[in-house]
């Protein structure tokens, strides 16, 4: 292992650089950047995330040598929307974030966020500011925007909104990606997911960003659903030569909607044997007292540079990645 970084200072400073861009870019729409702790007493209640978590002994919810919990941050999500509830304008923020997965070629657990929230816009207009960034940072003059059913229909021929067990892992089959664990899977979605991530990714955005939205209600807790097809939620991503850069939604704002949403989660949570995750009820009140319309994004910073630089592995991009922090 050595001790130097896997980033070169020729590569430090035109990261530098974008990040420079960005905040331009957000400057120049009045949109203010904001800052919230990195530790929080919850986190999210997703199935397919988990939080890295530490103890804290000085709280004054604990006795003696009692601890509580503390979880880093999956992203800054919760903290900025009770922002939002309590009176704050449209604001971004470019922090770490932390989620305890397997390193990869486009993932290191630690990573550098961008989130924003944009009041009174909807998903499609997040989505032209969005292609606006991708323009200045990378040079994108055109994107392609598809939906999550047509997607699939044009490219593996299924229906996404109401298709079946069989005919999914027949697809899979059909493609020599089929294996024990997808035959014993139950949940539509997870093979939903699986077709996405290893049928479909490879093929999109290889030109230009593309940006699939209505993804399916299920797959988008955090989301409004649509009022023109309950089948979907108003959520979006983009992706970009390989890279899965940019998650986004028109934001949902009811409270007990959310609160139930959650404890679906938790639901599928115990009976994939994890363990459930406490409901953050500072974001329920925040959402009670009334959060106002609007859409967010986040992206992956370290994802973005990876682009502009036209490197093909975070490492390039990350002065000391997990294996050697």
């Amino acid at each position: 292992m050595s001790w130097q970084p896997t980033m070169d200072w020729h590569y430090a400073k035109l990261r530098a650089n974008v990040l420079t861009k960005i905040r331009s870019f957000f400057l120049t729409r009045n949109v203010v950047e904001v800052e919230t702790p990195i530790f929080s007493h919850s986190t999210v209640t997703d199935a397919h995330l988990d939080a890295f978590t530490t103890q804290y002994h000085f709280s004054e919810a604990s006795h003696c040598d009692e601890a509580v919990a503390l979880y880093a941050q999956t992203s800054p999500e919760f903290a900025m929307k009770r922002l939002l509830a309590s009176g704050y304008g449209c604001c971004y923020q470019i922090c770490k974030a932390f989620r305890h997965e397997q390193h990869g070629r486009y993932h290191n657990p630690e990573f550098s966020i961008l989130e924003w929230y944009r009041l009174g816009f909807d998903h499609f207009r997040l989505m032209d500011e969005l292609a606006e960034l991708l323009n200045l940072v990378l040079g994108c003059q055109q994107v392609d925007r598809i939906s999550y059913q047509a997607l699939f229909i044009r490219e593996v021929g299924i229906d996404p909104l109401v298709t079946s067990k069989a005919e999914l892992i027949s697809l899979i089959a059909s493609h020599d990606k089929l294996s024990d664990w997808l035959e014993k899977e139950d949940d539509v979605d997870t093979l939903l997911q699986f077709i996405m991530a290893e049928l479909i990714e490879p093929r999109i955005g290889k030109e230009l960003p593309c940006f699939v939205y209505h993804f399916p209600a299920s797959q988008a807790s955090l989301a409004k659903i649509s009022v023109n097809d309950p089948r979907v939620a108003e959520r979006f991503e983009c992706y970009f030569k390989g890279i899965e850069l940019a998650n986004g939604f028109h934001e949902l704002t009811d409270a007990a909607q959310q609160k139930s949403r959650f404890e679906q989660d938790n639901k599928t949570r115990k009976q994939l044997g994890k363990v459930q995750r406490a409901i953050d009820e500072n974001f329920i009140s925040a959402l009670a007292c009334g959060l106002p319309a609007c859409a967010g994004v986040a992206l992956g910073i370290d994802r973005l540079v990876m682009l502009a630089l036209s490197v093909n592995n975070i490492e390039q991009v990350l002065t000391f990645p997990i294996e050697s922090a």
